[in-house]
């Protein structure tokens, strides 16, 4: 679905953007068209308000315009400060030509909440969303789903294969896609997932045959085998190594492939000292998905599957 809405950062250094924060005539055009633009604060003042420089003219934006806080949640000191010299977007709430000095009046919030109201009125559970990871935790990771508004992705939804830790998977500022679980519209919340837009066990499982010997991930260590990642929704077990370690390399030989039982039995050819580089993300969707199923057709053991709606 086209939208006018992007994760912060996105905007930021495109020649149309440069037109709109140049000077007045662009800010006068964001203006009357509504449209979001992106520049980065110069500062914070001691009041907390973020102070913008366009073309030689300056517009602070209050502390109050600075996030969209529906439902009377506070605004904190870090999420005003922490924006200084970040890419930041906004709209154009006012021009005041009258005076001597422009009066520029920019609102981030406004921007928030027009995002929120778009994606409400439009979006649905299973649209993927574009969206930049902003910050990782152990217990998931939070991205910019449009304009500022951040999500959090839990552990257990960015990938079928276990991680220790989010950036196993994910880096900052990385750009991913993420399918929409659900919005709040009260407090304007998003409920995101990640690991249904990486395929599934069989068109995981297609990139690879037996006989071959490819590289891998170690995610686990387990007194009967070795868990080794080929994909980030694609494991198999090898047999127990003691000198395994956890997120390390290894070159393994895939023994067989059993779909009916859901297993890839591999052998570990060599271990690896480096630490492991992130398995590349191969999306298998791109635009919507009502149901996913993970498990083969004919498995019955464990049915893993996800509805949307």
């Amino acid at each position: 679905m086209k939208t006018d809405y992007y994760p912060e950062g996105i905007l930021y250094g495109t020649g149309e953007n440069a037109a709109y924060v140049s000077g007045l005539s662009g800010l006068t055009e964001a203006y009357r068209t509504g449209t979001v633009i992106e520049e980065k604060p110069i500062m914070s003042t001691s009041s907390h308000e973020l102070v913008f420089a366009f073309g030689g003219h300056t517009a602070v934006m209050a502390r109050e315009d600075c996030e969209y806080a529906p439902e009377g949640r506070e605004i904190k000191d870090i999420a005003v400060i922490s924006r200084v010299n970040k890419p930041t977007c906004f709209v154009v709430t006012d021009m005041d030509m009258t005076a001597g000095e422009p009066r520029i009046v920019i609102s981030r919030r406004e921007a928030q909440r027009r995002f929120v109201s778009f994606a409400c009125a439009n979006l649905r559970p299973g649209d993927v969303m574009g969206a930049r990871v902003t910050h990782l935790e152990p217990f998931g990771a939070f991205v910019d789903v449009g304009c500022g508004v951040v999500s959090l992705i839990p552990t257990e939804s960015i990938s079928v294969s276990r991680i220790s830790h989010p950036a196993d998977r994910f880096e900052r500022g990385q750009d991913i896609l993420v399918v929409l679980k659900g919005i709040d519209r009260g407090s304007g919340r998003f409920f995101v997932s990640h690991k249904e837009l990486l395929g599934t066990w069989e068109e995981n499982a297609a990139a690879f045959c037996a006989g071959q010997t490819v590289m891998g991930v170690i995610r686990s260590v387990e007194s009967y085998g070795v868990f080794v990642e080929l994909a980030p929704n694609l494991v198999g077990l090898c047999e127990y190594r003691p000198d395994a370690v956890i997120n390390r390399l290894a070159a393994v030989y895939i023994k067989s492939i059993i779909p009916e039982k859901m297993k890839i039995k591999l052998s570990i050819v060599e271990l690896f000292r480096e630490k492991d580089a992130p398995h590349p993300l191969d999306y298998f969707v791109l635009d919507h998905i009502d149901c996913w199923r993970y498990t083969p057709k004919g498995y019955e053991k464990r049915i893993i599957e996800e509805r949307f709606g």
